[in-house]
């Protein structure tokens, strides 16, 4: 393993980041936290104290002075498309909060500049690195399931909820049974721009079936996958519970007891693996996982969803 350090940067204080990123980076010892940016200043020199970057700036270019390898873009999505392209086009390597772009025009013009420019650029679908999804993805390393049945629940709609949320089910749902054929969706809403659910089918190119469920109706948050085929079933019961059933078995992985009660959102949710993941591949000059070819895949799949389902598509 290579001994180079990694300088890195942040764009964005806000709750993701807070949460997160700042608490999970000074925790490797290869990384130089070399600076953190916001567009407010006082944002900015607050995040700067809570994780011990060495610099703090509200101007995007003085980051990139900074002489870094990597820059995570943990900022509203709305900024994502003119943020990434700039730091690709400064020679970085970036990793960037999902969705990448809010239309998919945008989101391809970005996963081809990172392959035009050589740069790393992974999107944070992280729950494909929490440990109880790597569990499930044993389960079914070689063949995909037959079923997979995914929710993402919530009490309160907000604007473009399923575009906002399901997005990392939808991920999930690739990452479990590969690429999918066809999509039949249905949406309730008065307004299409703050739906109440949306529910999809999908039929995947090797004959599994999917079904989706985003109620943002529901009595609380619940996150959910259910995988069915070769005589096996997992449910997932984000973020702290995984059962692996067979014929002759029932057997059931509680994160937080392994954990000692210590279990936190950023490794329950798998941001600090994914994190981890990505600093592994600038290093070792590596493709990510949910690369922007990858995560393309992912929007170009949500997009057809919301058409199908009657919803302000990806446009």
């Amino acid at each position: 393993m290579s001994e180079k350090r990694i300088r890195v940067g942040v764009i964005g204080t806000g709750y993701v980041a807070k949460n997160n990123f700042l608490p999970v980076l000074p925790r490797f010892e290869d990384v130089d936290f070399v600076g953190v940016m916001s567009r407010d200043i006082a944002n900015a020199k607050k995040a700067q104290k809570m994780c011990g970057a060495w610099n703090a700036t509200d101007f995007i270019q003085e980051l990139v002075d900074m002489n870094l390898d990597c820059v995570f873009v943990l900022t509203p999505k709305q900024c994502h498309a003119e943020q990434i392209s700039f730091l690709l086009n400064h020679g970085l390597d970036v990793y960037s909060e999902k969705p990448m772009a809010t239309t998919l025009k945008d989101a391809d013009a970005i996963a081809n500049l990172a392959e035009k420019t050589g740069r790393k650029l992974m999107i944070g679908f992280n729950r494909r690195f929490a440990p109880v999804c790597q569990e499930a993805k044993a389960v079914y390393a070689e063949t995909a399931p037959d079923v997979i049945i995914g929710q993402k629940n919530r009490p309160k709609t907000e604007y473009r909820a399923t575009l906002e949320n399901a997005i990392h089910i939808v991920d999930l749902m690739r990452y479990y049974g590969g690429e999918v054929r066809n999509v039949q969706a249905i949406s309730k809403y008065t307004d299409p721009y703050y739906e109440a659910f949306t529910t999809a089918q999908m039929e995947f190119e090797n004959g599994s079936s999917g079904i989706l469920v985003a109620s943002r109706s529901s009595g609380q948050w619940e996150e959910t996958i259910e995988l069915h085929g070769q005589n096996r079933s997992v449910l997932i019961k984000m973020p702290d519970s995984v059962t692996i059933t067979d014929e002759k078995a029932h057997h059931a992985i509680e994160m937080t007891p392994l954990a000692m009660g210590w279990a936190k959102s950023e490794d329950n949710l798998g941001f600090s693996y994914a994190i981890r993941h990505f600093l592994d591949c600038v290093r070792d000059n590596k493709q990510p996982l949910t690369s922007a070819q990858d995560a393309f895949k992912t929007h170009e799949l949500l997009d057809r969803v919301l058409k199908s389902a009657g919803l302000p598509a990806m446009d």
